[in-house]
């Protein structure tokens, strides 16, 4: 009997448990319906406006003379910032685990080629985990939970972009989970500064002509970079953040989903098991029952 009841004991335990997982997917679930809006409809933004400043910078051929597409020269300090998005939570499967993977990986490269990195880490996992790496962090941001918001992202945004243009870093990158699909999520270390997406003096090719396309500006180009260059790096910070916390929400959907059915088979385990122990006992009292009356037969 003690091991029925122990069985029972750990069958319930289990359906407890799967009550709870089964809470956690649904509000994973509800969230990131949420983030999944805002990721998507912010997309299609930021990739236009990198598009309209590339486009911007070709039709003024080599002339483009800006800060932010500042290259590092003769002047560089082969120093790096690098911010890495986390979570606040686990519970999400490998998502935090394949982020600080990828980041360990692109800063042993950095290293390797004589490069410093200072770091800024968004997220208690992240924290966490280069303190016990025994890591220097630059800087902790805890502003940023479930939905981020633009003007905490805009505030950032701006520190960067006045470190760099101030000579103090040569670089800025962001390390996240780039959202793809639900069901495609890829770690993903995006260059913010100088901006990448920017390449002067790019002719287009159709057919068998070369033909550069002719743009009038007003005001005047320069006037319009000033304007679209900030504009183009917080809005690839902010759509990092997005992308993050989506697939967070997402990560932690599949994972409590998983836990659920897996609950649900050992639920099922247990009670098979149960039924077993319980129908030994059985056997057992009506084998000694029968051997009472034989016993008194005789």
């Amino acid at each position: 009997m003690a091991k029925a009841r122990a069985i029972v004991k750990r069958r319930k335990a289990v359906r407890n448990i799967r009550k709870i997982t089964k809470t956690m997917q649904m509000i994973a679930t509800a969230k990131f319906q949420k983030s999944l809006k805002r990721a998507v409809a912010t997309k299609p933004y930021t990739m236009k406006v990198r598009e309209l400043v590339a486009e911007l910078a070709e039709s003024l051929g080599g002339g483009v003379d800006h800060p932010l597409l500042r290259q590092p020269g003769e002047e560089k300090t082969n120093r790096i910032a690098l911010i890495v998005l986390t979570s606040n939570r686990g519970l999400a499967g490998a998502y935090n685990g394949s982020v600080l993977r990828s980041t360990q990986h692109f800063i042993r490269e950095q290293e390797a080629e004589g490069k410093t990195i200072d770091l800024f880490v968004s997220g208690k996992k992240g924290y966490t985990y280069f303190n016990f790496q025994k890591r220097p962090i630059a800087q902790r941001y805890d502003q940023f939970g479930d939905l981020p918001k633009f003007a905490d992202v805009d505030r950032v945004a701006r520190q960067f972009m006045d470190d760099f243009t101030a000579g103090k870093y040569d670089a800025v990158y962001v390390s996240y989970m780039n959202f793809v699909s639900a069901g495609t999520q890829r770690p993903a270390v995006a260059q913010l500064l100088p901006l990448a997406a920017v390449k002067p003096a790019a002719e287009r090719q159709t057919g068998e002509f070369r033909v550069q396309t002719q743009y009038d500006f007003y005001p005047s180009a320069p006037e319009i970079l000033d304007e679209l260059l900030p504009t183009t790096v917080k809005a690839g910070l902010f759509q990092a953040f997005l992308d993050a916390t989506t697939s967070e929400n997402v990560a932690r959907m599949v994972a409590m989903k998983s836990a659920t059915d897996n609950a649900d088979k050992m639920v099922k385990s247990l009670s098979m098991e149960y039924n077993r122990a319980r129908q030994s006992q059985i056997t057992t009292e009506l084998s000694e029952i029968m051997g009472g009356v034989e016993a008194m037969k005789g």
